[in-house]
């Protein structure tokens, strides 16, 4: 799908935090500044596609568009060969918007459109797009339980639906302004376990795994609510999140079930039923841990995405995200070690120092590379033996 099967992702969410703070985290971490460098690092690891956001709020201003702040990233991107999916709606809206409103979707969908059109002049042929990312987070984070702006509490759902229209209206947008386009639909994929001795929770468990978390993607896709308009044309690519906190036991969130525990499923296992409900391509979209565990979690993903490539299942690549350390969102001076580079303050900003283990583990991870390579002559020869 992309030039390499690994993608590097730049966390570019925005917004106000619980404290009613805005944060920018491109800027926290000084992306827009050193793009070119940082574009320039990847591909001198092989990695040729990113995940970027195009940040809304400062884009959209009421009656016109300034796209000033995302031409550095086009720009940077054709330099040294780096695809980009452009990540239009990653939590941060302008203020004049109201989520909640009848007009949101509509207003959402003049602004996919002006920013395809300026993207595709730039870059003609086929672009990737992820209209609204992670609604199924966002809606819980910022409907459910007021940790970011709208700050609502008990209307996790409705926020819900209102993403998923927007995005469905974001999509065909998107496709006006350039036909080739291709959509990546991110959600999380999580699971919950059963807590011992607790059957009477076994149909709330089950709903969770079974409905719950695959929601936002049986809209888009049509199998759920047809009548708003989605099909498995708008769902298109299905983007993972996976990080080691997406199992947890019920009634227990923020407590990652422990590597060790039975009732953890493996990505693999995750992945193949993902494949099963839509029969579409997929790529993980973002994955990664902390501190030493960076390395670690590498060298398990690796396995787990060389099982599901030898099970012949379309996945299209694996993005580290973020690829770089970043500040919390409600505490922005406390800083996470994240991806293959840590962020250290020196005079003249923030400067990227390599972390060498993981690096060591993204080198060895490379070898899915050629598998992926093996994987495309082999079904283009059976294709030319089959056909003639």
């Amino acid at each position: 799908m992309f030039q390499s099967f690994f993608l590097g992702g730049f966390e570019g969410s925005t917004g106000y935090n619980i404290h009613h703070q805005w944060f920018d985290q491109i800027e926290a971490t000084q992306h827009d500044r050193f793009v070119n460098e940082d574009y320039a690092r990847l591909q001198s690891l092989g990695i040729r596609a990113v995940r970027e956001a195009v940040r809304w709020p400062l884009i959209d201003r009421e009656k016109s568009y300034d796209f000033s702040s995302l031409q550095p990233f086009i720009e940077a991107g054709k330099r040294h060969g780096i695809e980009i999916i452009f990540d239009l709606f990653h939590f941060g809206y302008p203020q004049h918007i109201n989520l909640f409103s009848d007009e949101f979707p509509k207003r959402f969908a003049d602004y996919c459109y002006a920013v395809t059109r300026y993207i595709s002049r730039q870059i003609p042929g086929r672009g990737y797009y992820t209209p609204v990312n992670e609604p199924s987070f966002f809606s819980w984070a910022a409907g459910e339980m007021g940790l970011f702006a709208p700050h609502k509490i008990g209307r996790g759902f409705e926020l819900k639906m209102q993403l998923i229209k927007a995005a469905i209206a974001g999509i065909e947008a998107i496709r006006a302004a350039n036909s080739q386009s291709r959509m990546v639909s991110v959600d999380p994929l999580c699971r919950v376990a059963l807590p011992p001795n607790r059957p009477e929770m076994a149909d709330a468990v089950q709903s969770f795994n079974d409905q719950s978390v695959f929601q936002s993607w049986d809209i888009l896709s049509g199998r759920l609510f047809p009548e708003l308009g989605g099909s498995p044309k708008h769902l298109d690519i299905v983007g993972i999140n996976y990080y080691w906190t997406n199992q947890w036991e019920w009634g227990k969130t923020g407590k990652p079930l422990a590597d060790t525990d039975p009732r953890r499923l493996s990505l693999r296992q995750l992945i193949a039923i993902v494949w099963e409900r839509y029969r579409t391509e997929m790529l993980v979209t973002e994955t990664s841990h902390v501190n030493d565990m960076r390395p670690v979690w590498l060298n398990e993903m690796t396995g787990e995405v060389e099982a599901v490539l030898n099970e012949e299942i379309p996945l299209r690549g694996v993005c580290l995200y973020p690829i770089l350390g970043m500040p919390e969102w409600h505490f922005r001076d406390e800083w996470t070690r994240l991806g293959l580079w840590d962020l250290v303050e020196v005079e003249d900003g923030l400067k990227r120092v390599p972390f060498p283990p993981m690096l060591e583990a993204f080198k060895a991870a490379q070898r899915l590379e050629n598998h992926v390579e093996w994987q495309k002559t082999t079904h283009q020869k059976s294709r030319s033996i089959a056909y003639g």
